[in-house]
């Protein structure tokens, strides 16, 4: 075990959200989209932020992919009903256009897709419930009735203290933001934000493109007040794990770019997929460490803070705790995606597990090539039957000498594989249609497409583990899996409720609900599950397929399994991003991964829970999308129709 006290890095006030914004930036989670050469309908010469890697494209952070076969465990599929019990609000939150054009940044802002929903909901001074919402690279915050409270969206940049993403005149660039989420906390009434950033050369380089220095630091953003459109604090954690700002040498491979200017930190680790967690005594960050420009993954990260230190900004030192190798089950090598969990209290989340001086727990699967990777960024995704239980004790010791503990157990659960793309329910493309006439696609891409462009499915996620909750001794968690539901292969879900103690001072845990959830001719992605203090929840999912444009969808569960599937906002189209087209894609292959998010969210609040899902809320014809400057009265712009949608749904 790696265990180690980062040194303080500094920390930034950020003055009230209301006033000031920056451009935004596409994440690395995300993909963006590749540079025109002109500025036409919303596409400008710079609508990519960066390059990763030695191919000079955005890098693809998820080493696995499909050709497994699907898992024969589903002979019922679940039902999809028309009505919406337990639907007590929903609303359309921000889109793909309020990210590129509507934030206070204007319109200088990169395009990206997907907008991997951060979620949280807490109570201001004044005792009112607020809801935040953080995207790539955007942010807001809502009252319950749907009201923004921040007259635009706040670009992460601007939220952060930083300099523009990009700047267009004189062309300056400044840090790349990605992977957002956030928690409340109602024992401080303080709200915490997390996020990835990469630092950027200002400058672009010889190849006419914007190229990252290496250097990479997880910020934690606190407020200052109970106000989330109020002050925060902002404190940075070098990530990078080369050695360089009281990093570790992880021995990150350099790659073989020769791009120019050369990266600051050739041999810069990743801290990518940052995502949150809290108990009693600490937040709680993990990372999933890939080379920078590299191939070769190198374990799960573990960031603890003490959480009274990061409110009173007496100490934002956390201790790191490397996962690599610490898969001892003899199945694989490395953790990865140890997703931290909360812990619902009536008004946000609080105390969690005091057990063995407090203990912090995760959830994490193993079938993804990372837990296989030996260190040269070769290996093959698995199918797997093991859930891996992780127990952080000790976590009193945050506030003092922190003497930490990480210990992992294995369990046996049904069988879980990659799942297949998600076909789409044919409608409106009007970006498709654009690529393949040529003179729409000089006026939209300054080429003519050379590629007969697709209807396109989206991306089903891996096997990676999505939000976690413990309560009362269980923990909660779900999966993506490919599944055979009456002999047809759809993507569907594999949910977890284990029975966890930490009295020993270990982890140990017993597996007392599992099972799965499918539809016969349609889709199911990116699960999260919220679950309410009386042990009984809602997991938000997106719903697509067949009879389903890309659907905000929702089922209530507790042990005994899942109900029928619920739409809370039908789909009104097919997606039709950038992503999904090959004249958009990297060379040399060019081939297009239609991105949908990495991941949503769902939070507990009283006997309800509020869920972040992703859908298109928008479809207009080629007609329209042609003579509309391609943003069909500013629904969509030229390059994205994503949305996404907030909701609120009674537990049963």
């Amino acid at each position: 075990m790696t265990h180690r006290q980062l040194p303080f890095s500094g920390r930034r006030l950020v003055t009230n959200l209301l006033v000031g914004a920056a451009v935004l930036v596409a994440s690395i989670g995300s993909q963006p989209a590749a540079a025109a050469t002109q500025t036409t309908g919303g596409v400008d010469a710079y609508e990519t932020p960066a390059t990763v890697g030695a191919d000079g494209g955005a890098a693809d952070r998820s080493h696995s992919s499909g050709g497994a076969s699907s898992i024969g465990v589903i002979s019922q599929p679940k039902n999809v009903t028309t009505s919406t019990p337990g639907l007590q609000a929903s609303f359309a939150a921000m889109n793909h256009f309020d990210e590129r054009f509507g934030s206070a940044s204007g319109p200088n802002q990169f395009s990206l897709e997907p907008p991997d929903q951060g979620l949280c909901v807490g109570r201001d001074g004044a005792g009112n419930v607020r809801v935040v919402e953080a995207l790539n690279d955007v942010f807001q915050v809502y009252d319950t009735s749907g009201n923004k409270l921040l007259a635009k969206p706040t670009a992460l940049n601007a939220f952060l203290g930083y300099a523009p993403s990009i700047i267009r005149s004189p062309l300056t660039f400044g840090p790349f933001v990605t992977d957002p989420s956030c928690l409340y906390d109602s024992a401080t009434g303080r709200w915490f934000l997390d996020a990835l950033t990469l630092e950027t050369f200002p400058k672009i380089g010889e190849d006419g493109l914007q190229h990252f220095t290496g250097v990479n630091h997880i910020d934690v953003a606190v407020s200052n007040s109970s106000d989330p459109t109020g002050s925060w604090t902002i404190y940075h954690t070098a990530v990078q794990d080369d050695g360089t700002q009281g990093t570790p040498n992880h021995g990150c491979s350099a790659g073989t770019s020769t791009a120019k200017p050369l990266p600051t930190n050739p041999n810069a680790c990743l801290g990518d997929y940052p995502h949150i967690g809290s108990n009693a005594d600490g937040i709680y960050i993990t990372t999933n460490e890939y080379s920078f420009f590299g191939n070769e993954f190198h374990g799960a990260q573990v960031y603890a803070y003490s959480k009274s230190g990061l409110v009173a900004g007496s100490n934002s030192t956390p201790v790191q705790i490397n996962t690599q190798g610490r898969d001892t089950f003899g199945f694989a090598l490395n953790g990865f995606t140890l997703w931290p969990s909360v812990t619902p209290t009536a008004n946000g989340y609080g105390a969690g597990d005091s057990t063995s001086g407090g203990t912090e727990w995760f959830l994490s699967s193993n079938a993804a090539a990372e837990a296989h990777d030996t260190g040269d960024g070769k290996s093959t995704f698995h199918d797997s039957s093991q859930l891996l239980v992780w127990a952080l004790t000790n976590t009193s010791s945050l506030s003092g000498s922190p003497a930490l503990s990480l210990s992992n157990a294995k369990l046996d659960v049904g069988e879980y594989t990659f799942p297949p793309a998600s076909t789409q329910k044919d409608g409106n493309e009007p970006q498709r249609t654009c690529n393949n006439n040529n003179s729409c696609s000089l006026a939209l891409n300054g080429i003519k497409d050379p590629f007969a462009e697709q209807p396109s499915p989206i991306d089903s996620n891996d096997t990676r583990m999505q939000q976690v909750t413990w309560l009362n001794g269980s923990l909660w968690g779900a999966l993506d899996t490919g599944l055979n539901v009456s002999s047809s292969m759809q993507a569907g879900i594999e949910w977890f409720k284990v029975a966890s103690s930490s009295a020993s001072g270990s982890a140990a845990g017993s597996l007392s609900g599992n099972g799965y959830v499918g539809l016969g001719q349609d889709n199911l992605t990116y699960p999260a599950i919220g679950i309410t203090t009386s042990g009984t929840g809602v997991m938000a999912f997106t719903v697509v397929g067949n009879n389903f444009y890309p659907s905000a969808g929702y089922a209530t569960i507790d042990g005994n399994g899942v109900s029928d599937v619920h739409i809370a906002a039908a789909g009104l189209g097919p997606d039709d991003g950038f992503t999904d087209y090959r004249i958009n894609a990297n060379p040399p292959d060019f081939i297009a991964r239609p991105r949908w998010g990495d991941y949503g969210a769902a939070v507990p609040w009283g006997n309800g829970v509020w869920l972040a899902s992703e859908y298109i809320g928008q479809t207009c014809d080629f007609s329209t999308y042609e003579r509309t400057n391609f943003r069909c009265f500013n629904s969509r712009t030229a390059l994205a129709n994503w949305y996404t949608r907030i909701s609120l749904v009674s537990a049963p």
